[in-house]
């Protein structure tokens, strides 16, 4: 069987809401338009960056039709899983199905830290559920589950498993990965601040965070980087590392909603606990994102 070899700019996109945290179906679809017109290859739904911690597994199903719907086939969406039991993981694998996903990112273990044994018969049970396109999202340093490249030279008689998030926030884990596996899976890069020297090392592609309210610099970046034009790559990186910087932190949701705003692709609503910033976090942020598009390179800017 030929699986699908996804690359390039795969938004985690966040999840609209409106001032009374219900899901603004309107605000994500149009959303979800604006990351194509400029040049994505892909998208995740309801992950970190997406809140699917304060959503339900019907709320997130909702999300991933409003996608698909969104998307109209013209790139592939899929469906992040990060359900707290595999049972309730199969739950919402089904009815993402049903939808008619493309995918699925599946994280090993979330809330329980679990071994590699524990987390790998995880994601094998997943992926053999979803008979589907299946990329695996490592994650330690919010999670505190590893799988290394051993676990993952393992785990590569599944067919389903196609690529690989890694957000180890250690760069060394790509070339570690590429020696132990090669070409077996594709690498995503999960850590926005890591993406030039992620790609640099061969990655296929970026699990972008800031990319959603900057789709076509992301991508051109991507571009620059397949090319091998890498200094005018460094200078597009460059212009964007302070802003990918925010994207790297427990904060990431009330950080980069405020980019939206602030770039006029979004609002600031997001669900309790979560809050909007105030004071210097504020003010830091606005200082950040007001410099970026009083330099911001012409010819590489998205398009609203």
């Amino acid at each position: 069987m030929t699986l699908p070899r996804w690359k390039g700019i795969f938004p985690a996109i966040t999840t609209k809401f409106h001032a009374d945290e219900s899901i603004d179906a309107e605000g994500t679809a149009k959303h979800i338009e604006f990351q194509i017109a400029n040049g994505i290859h892909g998208l995740v739904t309801c992950g970190s960056l997406g809140e699917a911690s304060t959503l339900t597994l019907e709320e997130k199903l909702q999300v991933a039709d409003i996608a698909l719907k969104a998307a109209k086939g013209r790139i592939p969406v899929l469906a992040n899983v990060s359900e707290t039991s595999t049972r309730e993981a199969l739950r919402y694998i089904e009815g993402a199905n049903k939808l008619g996903v493309d995918g699925f990112m599946v994280m090993p273990s979330v809330i329980y830290v679990a071994d590699a044994r524990e987390a790998m018969l995880n994601v094998r049970t997943m992926a053999n559920a979803a008979q589907k396109p299946i990329m695996v999202y490592n994650n330690p340093v919010a999670y505190r589950v590893d799988l290394k490249p051993e676990h993952m030279a393992e785990l590569a008689d599944c067919q389903w498993i196609v690529a690989i998030k890694e957000s180890t926030d250690n760069i060394r884990r790509i070339t570690d990965l590429r020696n132990t596996v090669g070409t077996r899976y594709q690498l995503f890069l999960g850590v926005d601040d890591l993406a030039f020297e992620g790609l640099a090392l061969g990655c296929d592609g970026l699990l972008a965070g800031v990319g959603c309210a900057f789709p076509r610099e992301t991508v051109a970046l991507y571009d620059l980087m397949q090319a091998g034009e890498w200094a005018e790559a460094l200078k597009l990186y460059q212009w964007m590392t302070p802003m990918l910087h925010l994207d790297v932190s427990t904060k990431l949701v009330q950080n980069l909603k405020l980019i939206d705003a602030l770039v006029g692709v979004g609002t600031e609503h997001m669900r309790r606990p979560r809050l909007p910033l105030i004071g210097e976090e504020r003010a830091f942020i606005e200082g950040v994102v007001a410099k970026a598009l009083a330099t911001r390179p012409a010819k590489y800017q998205s398009v609203l």
